[in-house]
């Protein structure tokens, strides 16, 4: 397996794969330190957790609680003009072989009646964004690299800026973003970022996944693979957290 590079703080900077392996998720009952590179641990019996410290040797460990997690040591440092140092995450759905439990994806765009999440962040100083991710693919892949990335930006901190340039602006779900376009050399990315820190926000996701659809990079017969959220730091962000975080994806759609 391996994991690409996500986001780069360079314009059009190219991605470099990197090799990883993962740790068999374990029920997390109290709180649980993960400080193991690919360490992973199940929350609410739905939910993984991920440290996935990809980009770094450097130890980053997170404390993982019944609802979130948050970083508690970063001892890592990245030049803003590459990539970030990991990408610490709680995840619903399939990621790199890899499945949450009870998931129902992946499933197809075109099948899909509604899909909503919400998420609360808690921010610290440091130079990082945090990121949720909308995976995409043409099969229903659960291992492996999706075509298709979409990160919406809930705050940025610091000189990094996502994969590409800015294309245009878009207003979504009653809010307005900068829209970036690239490619990280193994998948295209979109990204969505807003101009100022959004701390908690319940939002339907097809809303997004429409937007990218409508502007003809992907189509209905795509799947969902999974949603993520979390923080990419370049440096410092110990009390970086996330409180809380669900997602619910219905099927019934209209093929």
């Amino acid at each position: 397996m391996r994991r690409v590079t996500r986001a780069f703080a360079a314009l059009n900077l190219a991605a470099a794969g990197t090799v990883v392996a993962f740790v068999a998720a374990t029920p997390a009952q109290a709180d649980t330190l993960i400080c193991e590179q690919y360490g992973t641990t199940t929350i609410q019996g739905r939910y993984i957790v991920q440290n996935n410290r990809w980009g770094s040797n450097a130890e980053q460990c997170i404390n993982v609680t019944d609802t979130g997690f948050t970083i508690v040591r970063q001892a890592g440092s990245a030049p803003t003009n590459g990539a970030p140092l990991s990408y610490p995450s709680v995840f619903y759905g399939c990621h790199y072989t890899n499945c949450s439990p009870g998931t129902n994806l992946p499933m197809q765009v075109s099948q899909i009646s509604s899909a909503t999440s919400s998420i609360s962040y808690t921010y610290t100083s440091g130079t990082y964004n945090a990121s949720y991710d909308i995976w995409l693919d043409p099969t229903p892949k659960r291992d492996g690299v999706n075509q298709m990335e979409i990160m919406i930006w809930f705050n940025r901190q610091g000189s990094i800026q996502p994969i590409g340039s800015q294309t245009g602006t878009a207003t979504i779900a009653g809010r307005t973003w900068e829209v970036w376009t690239g490619s990280n050399g193994a998948n295209n990315v979109i990204s969505y970022v807003s101009p100022s820190p959004i701390s908690s926000w319940s939002f339907s996701v097809l809303d997004f996944i429409h937007d990218v659809r409508n502007r003809g990079m992907i189509t209905d017969s795509w799947y969902l693979t999974s949603i993520q959220a979390g923080f990419e730091p370049w440096n410092g962000g110990v009390g970086l957290a996330v409180n809380s975080f669900s997602a619910t994806v219905n099927g019934g759609g209209n093929p």
